[in-house]
């Protein structure tokens, strides 16, 4: 998916929420069984931080359970005051509940900002992300304040569907690149090997 000119990054949200919004439920069943198959295929830490996906975000929790099967501790974000984000183990479907915004979240203790340092692979809700590793959130600006406390080592994978990976994104002095993009159709992508003009 590529948008003509130079669209600001209110455009891209406002094209990419109406495409997942016009998406099909079997599609986006079909996207999330094939994310939750490629984390197979992805070397997993003992620790991962992800998200429970919701409002059309690409995956289900079928993919967190994936990496459960795999031996990881996975981390989900808890949403509070404005800031970063906090976390909770996802240990199961049936301990989430709902949340404010429309989330859901694990029953059990909230762990601060800083247990993002645990998790050698994170991954990250986009909307899109581009091929230099630049990524488009819902603009919240939750995980730019968060992922400062991540190690230095850590493998930062924004999971977006195939047509959400794109070739140019604004980007702005404070935006943290990715390193990698999960998508289900292609798995995971290593980002900005190749330059793309601007």
């Amino acid at each position: 998916m590529e948008m003509p000119g130079q669209p600001d990054k209110h455009a891209w949200r406002s094209e990419i929420l109406a495409r997942r919004a016009a998406s099909t439920a079997d599609s986006h069943a079909a996207d999330a069984a094939a994310l939750a198959k490629a984390i197979g295929d992805i070397e997993i830490s003992d620790w991962v931080c992800a998200y429970v996906p919701v409002r059309g975000e690409p995956g289900s929790t079928a993919m967190l359970d994936a990496l459960r099967e795999a031996g990881a501790r996975v981390l989900v974000p808890i949403t509070g005051s404005p800031g970063p984000l906090e976390w909770a183990e996802y240990t199961g479907a049936a301990a989430l509940h709902a949340a404010r915004w429309g989330l859901l979240e694990p029953n059990g203790p909230v762990l601060p900002c800083e247990t993002i340092g645990r998790a050698g692979l994170i991954l990250i809700p986009a909307l899109a992300v581009d091929r230099r590793g630049v990524r488009l959130g819902r603009g919240a600006g939750h995980y730019d304040r968060t992922l400062g406390a991540a190690r230095e080592d850590a493998r930062l994978v924004a999971v977006v569907r195939d047509d959400e990976l794109v070739d140019l994104l604004p980007e702005e002095p404070h935006d943290l690149r990715m390193g990698w993009a999960l998508t289900p159709a292609a798995g995971l992508q290593q980002l900005g090997i190749v330059d793309v003009a601007e």
